[in-house]
């Protein structure tokens, strides 16, 4: 398993290691195959610049390797969001609040990654500039023919499963930092939305849209989310035994794919022998979310003048799901917000004696990258088989981390496969601002699936 960023921190306090020796090992991990499409762009000379700087140790990030999904302004640079309608967009007079919190916690900026068009799918393909393929970080490449990464952070989480960064700034709209987490081995922390500023990031929801990150490991994810929130989690030394915990039925465990049935059998079953109480609850409320939902009337808004002058150089699938919002009313919107908070109700009652959740964080592993790959035009009935895997794929991915998004919760995925299976995540996950029992409890569950 690759050390993480804490790990690494000590080790360069210690004087076993220096910034720059670190950014060297990311920066041939990052020009390695295994990071094909995962960067649009590299920041190598820049970073080496930055990890010269003296002091650098005893800052929180230590000076070391982060990557920046395409969405999130960098000052001098444009933003243009896995796009190539913006590829030529006014660069950015300054950097986004979160890029700015991680150079300021001592971050080494090592190029911006990959990601779907617009934020806009759990995927992760993109047919302007290729799509990674998922990385097993805790066991190394994954056999056979490529798959795809999970969206839309993809090219974050490969950068982080392969170690070309430590840690790995992305968003999340419906699960687009845990599926890709969840598919590479590695962690994923959504936090509850009002934590982190979402200012200087192109939106896909802005009711839904979390700014988040990927890890190596949950302390790392625990310290990335401080220095995101400009806050301190509050820590707790409880054991699992002092949680009470739930497996929601409903919905969550529907469908599930033998591996990922597996891990998550097997996982809940070593958390028991560790102490955990863990109950089976029904959560009827799951099943009945809001009729609508709220990435499409709102990125339309957004990007309905951009439509007009360039919508052919939209990605296909995106564009689809983009113009369906052209149609809501605007009083079925305003039902839509006051449905939420109705469903949201419902949900919180029924989790209200619990600590945290747990559940598979997507019900499959990761689909081969040529099912799903992007229509190139030459069989048409090729074209519109991959298209209908490609939606049927993203609704699954999607499926169990969309509802801590609508419930405006947080989230966090962590890797509890077997060496010989594929990647699969778990999730622990509540109501907002439970981000600190959540992590409290990661760190505890974290601990004992690596006893296994």
């Amino acid at each position: 398993m690759l050390p993480d960023l804490i790990a690494t921190r000590e080790q360069l306090r210690g004087g076993a290691t220096t910034p720059a020796a670190e950014l060297e090992r990311c920066i041939d991990a990052a020009q390695a195959a295994s990071n094909t499409h995962s960067f649009v762009h590299t920041l190598f000379d820049s970073a080496r610049a930055a990890a010269a700087r003296p002091g650098l140790a005893e800052m929180p990030l230590a000076g070391l390797a982060v990557s920046v999904k395409d969405l999130f302004d960098i000052a001098g640079q444009p933003t243009p969001a896995g796009s190539t309608v913006l590829k030529d967009a006014a660069p950015a007079r300054q950097d986004s609040p979160a890029v700015a919190r991680l150079r300021a916690a001592g971050a080494t900026l090592i190029g911006r990654t990959n990601m779907v068009e617009f934020a806009f799918s759990g995927v992760g393909v993109n047919p302007h500039y290729g799509t990674p393929a998922a990385w097993d970080a805790r066991f190394g490449a994954i056999p056979g023919a490529p798959r795809v990464p999970g969206g839309s952070s993809s090219g974050a989480g490969v950068s982080v499963a392969t170690g070309a960064a430590f840690i790995g700034l992305g968003s999340d709209t419906g699960g687009s930092i845990r599926i890709p987490a969840a598919l590479n081995g590695i962690v994923g922390f959504k936090s509850t939305a009002q934590r982190v500023p979402t200012a200087g990031a192109v939106p896909l929801s802005t009711t839904l849209d979390t700014v988040c990150a990927m890890t190596r490991s949950v302390r790392d994810a625990l310290l990335a989310h401080e220095v995101l929130a400009a806050r301190r989690v509050t820590r707790s030394l409880a054991p699992l035994s002092q949680y009470r915990l739930a497996v929601p039925s409903t919905l969550f465990l529907d469908g599930l794919d033998a591996t990922v049935a597996r891990a998550f059998e097997r996982s809940l079953q070593v958390l028991r022998q560790a102490g955990a109480q863990i109950d089976t609850i029904d959560l009827p409320a799951v099943q009945e979310p809001p009729a609508y939902g709220f990435a499409a009337p709102e990125s339309y808004a957004w990007h309905r003048s951009l439509l007009q002058q360039a919508g052919g150089q939209y990605d296909p699938r995106v564009r689809t799901r983009i113009e369906k919002g052209a149609s809501l009313m605007a009083w079925e919107y305003i039902d839509l917000l006051h449905a939420r908070q109705h469903w949201i109700a419902r949900m919180l009652d029924g989790m209200a004696a619990y600590d945290a959740l747990l559940s598979p964080t997507v019900p499959i592993v990761a689909p081969l990258l040529a099912d799903v790959a992007p229509a190139d035009g030459t069989d048409p009935a090729q074209d519109a088989a991959r298209d209908a895997e490609f939606f049927r794929v993203n609704n699954l991915l999607l499926r169990n981390t969309s509802v801590v998004n609508l419930l405006d919760g947080c989230a966090l995925s962590l890797p509890c496969h077997q060496q010989g299976e594929l990647p699969v995540g778990l999730m622990v996950w509540h109501g907002a601002l439970r981000d600190d029992t959540v992590l409290n409890v990661g760190l505890q569950i974290e601990k004992a699936l690596q006893k296994q």
